[in-house]
């Protein structure tokens, strides 16, 4: 098989995984399932799931896509009439607790071809990110220790550099540089130089993949069932405004969807069930919510 379709096997065999753990976290709520089609080219499986007791919102999505590259992506790529296939998993988890991070990871896989057919480039991309609204710093340590292992074995120097591109990427611009979160790792344009080179980025891919749910299963269980009130609610929901800022401004994935014709509900189940925008908020100076914004900023997570 090749590189496309083993990854294309890897991300539904991953997608059935990541929902069956969280469903049993969960206790409650089971995952929607739902198989859409593009008319232009290719489809997808989303996957949400809601209102349980301990994930409010969240969604575990695949998709494979393909057809003519429009022309706003054909300015970005700096290309002429092209086609395009592209493939990935997708996943944005909103918990219920305060305590709770939101988690966004995804895994991807880009072809493009000439008008002949002729494959004249592709790269994997992917990464994983927490936003903690109440900071616990062993959780943070316990998140981005999993995710340098996972990526030690394809060298030491991968993790600082894609830890490095994620706190450079994961921040809203117009909120004075604020981080989205505290990070994770995050790489683009990963292009093979050979197929054996292809084989290697394809088992990175995998590795990172399959380091998500012990990097965030074990935050879940150790928070899931810690009380609170509407004052840590309303902190969380706030915050949750600002992911939504950074989802509509700035997330290329979004953009790159939406200028594709892509499926929008797909698109947007990143977005929280409930946000608030509370105006020039600013939480009291020595609280815990204060706290969180210290950290909102590059920080030694592995030997914090």
């Amino acid at each position: 098989m090749s590189v496309k379709e083993r990854f294309v096997s890897y991300i539904h065999q991953l997608q059935n995984t990541i929902c069956a753990e969280l469903e049993m976290l969960d206790g409650k709520a089971v995952f929607a399932e739902d198989r859409w089609e593009r008319k232009e080219g290719g489809g997808g499986i989303t996957r949400v799931i809601a209102e349980g007791d301990v994930f409010e919102k969240g969604g575990v999505n695949t998709s494979i896509v393909k057809g003519v590259l429009p022309v706003a992506m054909q300015q970005l790529f700096g290309v002429g009439e092209s086609n395009f296939f592209a493939c990935g998993l997708s996943l944005v988890i909103h918990p219920k607790s305060p305590y709770v991070p939101t988690v966004h990871a995804n895994w991807r896989y880009f072809e493009l071809y000439d008008t002949t057919g002729k494959l004249i480039d592709s790269w994997f991309g992917g990464g994983s990110d927490l936003t903690p609204y109440y900071i616990f710093k062993e959780d943070g340590k316990h998140f981005h220790t999993v995710l340098k292992e996972a990526m030690d074995g394809f060298g030491i120097d991968l993790y600082p550099k894609h830890k490095q591109h994620c706190d450079e990427y994961f921040v809203n611009r117009h909120r004075d540089n604020e981080a989205r979160g505290i990070g994770g790792v995050f790489y683009d344009y990963q292009r093979p130089t050979n197929e054996a080179d292809a084989d290697r980025l394809l088992a990175f891919q995998q590795a990172n993949g399959n380091a998500f749910l012990p990097a965030y299963v074990p935050i879940v269980t150790k928070r899931k069932d810690m009380p609170y009130g509407e004052a840590e609610t309303e902190w969380q929901e706030i915050r949750r405004g600002r992911y939504v800022e950074f989802n509509l401004v700035h997330d290329r994935g979004t953009l790159f969807g939406l200028k594709t014709n892509g499926r929008t509900e797909s698109i947007l189940m990143s977005l929280p069930a409930r946000a608030r925008w509370q105006y020039d908020h600013h939480p009291l100076p020595g609280s815990r919510e204060a706290e969180l914004l210290e950290y909102l900023k590059p920080q030694d997570w592995v030997n914090i």
